[in-house]
């Protein structure tokens, strides 16, 4: 016979599979992971709450966090340099599992500023589960609860499941942020080219090469120049506005 809490696993991680296909924007891709730590929290028995935490050149942000005490706590952890959070994301152990088991006994000496303000905001234990490894961002799925040794390896089988699948949507809303800067990236390089082109009587080419030429010159990267000079263009026309029919060339 199924255990039930089994069947809700699967019944969870084929919905979170489910939303992952049908995403089209990165909106949907986030609000997905949010449901997922939701889904990890009412799954994993102990869990009352949840968080990922990501790291980037040294910053460790909090986010899809399951309240604001989660939040803070996460934040805190980023203040401090310390707590299973970030030892999941930049220095977990082979299995990619930091399990504080009581933060109010041992595990409270690994993180000796954070154990202690965790604790009293009626934290005892928390398991983080790493998320990623390669690229500049590093995460991990962070569970909290209130009773001490609640997790233990089904707990840590389970998580481990959910964070899979946070890992992918993650993924997948890194890749659809890059890309939609290339994209817009493109396409300012395009309308700077374009303009250069109407003003100085240049082909694509020659313009293209002249936005080459200012972003040396000033050390300024290309996109920027791009930005400046449409801004300018934009500003220019605001400034100067449409002429009246008394106005125009006879």
């Amino acid at each position: 016979m199924i255990d039930p809490a089994h069947k809700q696993l699967v019944k969870s991680l084929r919905s979170a599979a489910e939303q992952l296909t049908e995403n089209r924007s990165i909106r949907d891709l986030e609000t997905t992971v949010s449901k997922l730590v939701h889904a990890a929290v009412d799954t994993v028995p102990g869990a009352v709450g949840g968080g990922i935490s990501r790291t980037e050149q040294g910053t460790v942000r909090s986010s899809h966090a399951t309240d604001d005490v989660i939040y803070e706590l996460d934040q805190l952890q980023s203040e401090l340099g310390e707590g299973p959070c970030i030892t999941a994301a930049d220095d977990p152990p082979a299995a990619g599992v930091v399990l504080a088991q009581d933060l109010a006994r041992a595990d409270g000496d690994r993180w000796p500023r954070f154990a202690p303000r965790c604790v009293a905001t009626g934290f005892r234990s928390i398991m983080s589960v790493q998320l990623s490894l390669h690229g500049r961002r590093r995460s991990a799925l962070n569970l909290y609860s209130h009773e001490a040794g609640v997790y233990d390896g089904s707990a840590e089988l389970t998580a481990g499941l959910f964070a899979v699948q946070a890992a992918t949507l993650l993924h997948g809303a890194d890749h659809a942020a890059d890309l939609g800067q290339a994209v817009a990236s493109r396409d300012v390089i395009g309308q700077a080219k374009g303009i250069l082109m109407e003003r100085f009587t240049v082909d694509d080419d020659e313009a293209f090469q002249m936005l080459v030429d200012a972003s040396q010159d000033t050390n300024v990267k290309l996109v920027e120049v791009a930005r400046f000079l449409t801004a300018e263009a934009r500003d220019r026309r605001i400034g100067s506005g449409p002429r009246r029919p008394d106005q125009r060339d006879r």
